[in-house]
């Protein structure tokens, strides 16, 4: 059960109504009085009546009725009817709705029709029920949740996101009031009315969104183009919440070494919300990510510095400047952080208080990101490095 922009589901409270900010888009026109309860809309689609129970949302664009089906076939004793006045947003959700009827962890939509109201149209879908309400309430509710319950969940909401991805479709409102908690407490992706597709890689103009739940990046205008990172960024937001039980505020990527969950699971996150060329690019990638861990990575040899380029991390014996130097000295270039050019990474004694733990520090993580596109990197220990540049000083000397 889903809405637009401002819907927000109203859940502890029966029969109260929810609202809440909405989103860069457009000024909702006046929209005609909502059906009383008790009222009925009928399908000519299906040829179905559905008995308005009562108002349990409502916003800009539209208002969620509890309803009972007559007669029901296939469908659930309750469902949830969305009535909205304006065409753009109903066409989006059914379009993808239909799009996406293959895929169990997205909202289901059973019915899709026009009313006639007066001089105006109603724009009806019949869609599932979210018994839990949407992600907000729910944590409100119920606080943070352990990391095996997030993995699982997560996963299964890519699904259908990658499904999208696969497309070339962006969702661009992965926000916790559009995420729903159904029966058995699963979580189901819902609220495609500013989703759309893309004509090529570069993404789509981000005309519309939500501010609170956009990368920064966006939201601040530095960026105009919506991509399917900026989807796997609002995910890694999602995680985050998931974790922490609250809604409130964004996750800050300075922030992740403080969540309750493994140090894999940190790197992840960080990567989500991170910069945004080194974000995982879809939802396959980000859902491989949380599936499979990475390789650890090992100490390799070097016979010589001359010509390589390199970088340092962790906690040196020695200041950082002697290093450098004498890296220089040994016919090396000094990089100040890996690149794809990088050869040789020098790794200290490892911070603890690193994004995600001893292993987990930004160099590594990059480390790790271009190895896993091919790149090859020799990771070198402090010790072995003296020893190379004391051996390029002697090679030095016999040569004057």
């Amino acid at each position: 059960m889903s809405n637009r922009r401002t819907l927000k589901r109203a859940t502890r409270a029966p029969g109260t109504v929810a609202r809440r900010p909405g989103t860069v888009l457009i000024a909702s026109p006046g929209r005609t009085p909502a059906p009383r309860r008790g009222a009925m809309v009928y399908s000519s689609e299906t040829g179905r009546t559905y008995h308005l129970d009562r108002l349990i949302g409502k916003g800009g664009f539209g208002e969620i009725y509890l309803a009972k089906p007559e007669p029901p076939g296939p469908l659930p004793a309750r469902v949830c009817v969305k009535i909205s006045h304006q065409m753009t947003g109903w066409l989006r959700e059914a379009y993808f709705a239909q799009l996406l009827f293959r895929e169990v962890r997205a909202l289901r939509v059973y019915d899709r029709f026009v009313t006639a109201d007066g001089p105006s149209m109603q724009y009806c879908l019949a869609m599932e029920y979210a018994e839990h309400g949407d992600l907000a309430a729910w944590l409100a509710a119920r606080g943070g949740q352990p990391e095996r319950f997030v993995r699982h969940e997560i996963a299964a909401i890519l699904e259908p996101l990658d499904a999208l991805h696969r497309g070339q479709a962006l969702h661009r409102d992965l926000t916790p009031f559009n995420v729903f908690v159904c029966e058995g407490e699963q979580l189901k992706l819902g609220d495609f009315g500013i989703a759309t597709h893309q004509r090529s890689r570069s993404g789509v103009t981000a005309d519309a969104f939500n501010p609170l739940g956009a990368p920064t990046e966006i939201a601040w205008g530095r960026v105009r183009k919506w991509q399917q990172r900026d989807d796997v960024y609002q995910v890694g937001q999602l995680i985050a919440m998931l974790l922490r039980g609250d809604v409130k505020s964004p996750m800050r990527s300075r922030d992740v070494r403080r969540l309750p969950c493994s140090d894999h699971l940190k790197e992840v996150i960080h990567r989500c919300l991170g910069a945004r060329t080194k974000r995982y690019q879809s939802a396959q990638e980000l859902c491989a990510a949380l599936r499979h861990r990475p390789k650890e990575l090992t100490t390799g040899r070097i016979r010589r510095l001359a010509g390589r380029r390199l970088s340092f991390t962790g906690f040196l014996s020695r200041p950082r400047r002697e290093a450098i130097a004498a890296a220089k000295r040994a016919g090396a270039v000094v990089q100040s952080s890996p690149g794809p050019s990088t050869d040789v990474l020098v790794r200290g004694r490892p911070n603890p208080l690193q994004v995600a733990g001893k292993a987990g520090g930004l160099k590594l993580m990059e480390i790790r990101r271009l190895a896993a596109q091919g790149h090859r990197i020799v990771i070198i220990n402090e010790a072995q490095f003296w020893r190379l540049t004391r051996t390029a000083r002697r090679r030095v000397s016999r040569r004057l």
